[in-house]
């Protein structure tokens, strides 16, 4: 079986592999878990100043990338999976797409600059627009060691205990409870009394209550939509 493959189309591929050749990520990609590619875009230019950028039609500020140019380079250099384009007007990264990504045998991410990538390109080779949360970078590089540091995690053998990943934020549709370690007291602050009571169908409950008031406090879409999961099941 081929390993999972990350093929990273970008203006700066010396970020690559960043954070992403260190860690659990690192020794991943160490042991032939999963692979990454990365793509100069600017080297499928075709004008002596390797310009991959023009004016926006219609006017208006800052500059945007050319299809033909970043055509050349998807054409030439897409790896297995679906093409990623990632921008703030994308559909939200979730780790439900997350899971379905990282089942697959890869993906392609195309990392925008300027005013963003013109549009005919990403609709003549369907690309799937995703965005990393609701703010904007100076580009998609970031976005996209996020998304395949999170893709890459859930392979198999890549963290240590698969219990910690059912344990993680969103996985029951509700964020992580808090946790504690030693030391028992530390600047007047005490680890909760019920962690410490070996008492493991007590330390669940209240785990389970604490990932559920924080969801409520901090995330109330997700909150609502548990609540309406634990009423059908109620029903």
């Amino acid at each position: 079986m081929s390993a999972w493959k990350a093929v990273v189309l970008t203006l700066f591929p010396e970020m690559f592999p960043g954070p992403l050749g260190l860690s659990l990520a690192g020794r991943a990609l160490e042991r032939g878990i999963w692979a990454l590619e990365t793509v100069d875009i600017r080297a499928f230019a075709c004008d002596k100043h390797r310009s991959v950028d023009d004016t926006p039609a219609g006017g208006g500020a800052g500059m945007v990338m050319r299809p033909d140019v970043v055509n050349a380079a998807i054409l030439a250099s897409r790896g297995p999976g679906p093409l990623v384009y990632l921008t703030p007007r994308g559909w939200p990264i979730t780790q439900e797409r997350v899971k379905a990504l990282s089942a697959g045998p890869g993906m392609t991410v195309l990392c925008g600059r300027f005013e963003g990538v013109d549009q005919r390109v990403l609709d003549a080779r369907e690309a799937l627009e995703l965005s990393l949360g609701d703010f904007v970078l100076s580009g998609g590089e970031p976005a996209a060691l996020a998304l395949i540091d999170a893709c890459v995690r859930l392979a198999p053998g890549v963290m240590g205990s698969e219990e910690s990943l059912s344990e993680e934020s969103f996985e029951r549709g509700l964020l992580e409870y808090p946790h504690y370690t030693r030391p028992q007291v530390w600047e007047g602050r005490e680890v909760p009394e019920v962690l410490t009571s070996g008492h493991h169908a007590r330390i669940k409950a209240w785990r389970l209550a604490q990932a559920e008031q924080v969801t409520k406090a901090r995330r109330p879409d997700l909150w609502t939509a548990y609540a309406q999961g634990l009423d059908k099941k109620e029903k």
